[in-house]
């Protein structure tokens, strides 16, 4: 059970570099901001792909995957919506350490995510 609770997790982490870093492209970025813009949502989309794939490898069910990966949806896209709003007018230019302080708050609140889902799949698993 603990190596799989590391593969899940490790996967996850993984999944969020890739959608975060590599596949999060400017207009989503741009739109992210905007409720009635696609940008936010196409890029918390990208994510429960993600990680609908690593539940799935993990052999989580299809009725929790659902549950989890529309909680992330809600979750990632309402921490990305708040910190655009909470960090307007801080930039990496003029105020570097508060920008990394919002954005490392930023990803501990997403990695916390991603242990929270793994626990919950995880019970459901075992029980």
């Amino acid at each position: 059970m603990s190596v799989t609770i590391l593969a899940v997790i490790l996967g996850l982490q993984l999944k969020h570099l890739v959608a975060d870093y590599f596949l999060q492209f400017d207009w989503m970025v741009a739109e992210k901001s905007d409720i009635t813009k696609l940008g936010g949502y196409a890029h918390a989309g990208m994510h429960i792909v993600g990680s609908a794939i690593v539940l799935l490898l993990a052999r989580v069910s299809i009725s929790m995957i659902l549950a989890l990966v529309v909680a992330e949806f809600v979750i990632h896209y309402a921490l990305d919506y708040t910190k655009i709003h909470y960090s307007r007018g801080v930039s990496i230019d003029t105020s570097p350490q508060k920008y990394f302080a919002l954005h490392g708050f930023d990803q501990f609140l997403h990695h916390l995510t991603y242990l929270a889902m793994t626990y919950f799949a995880l019970v459901a698993f075992a029980s």
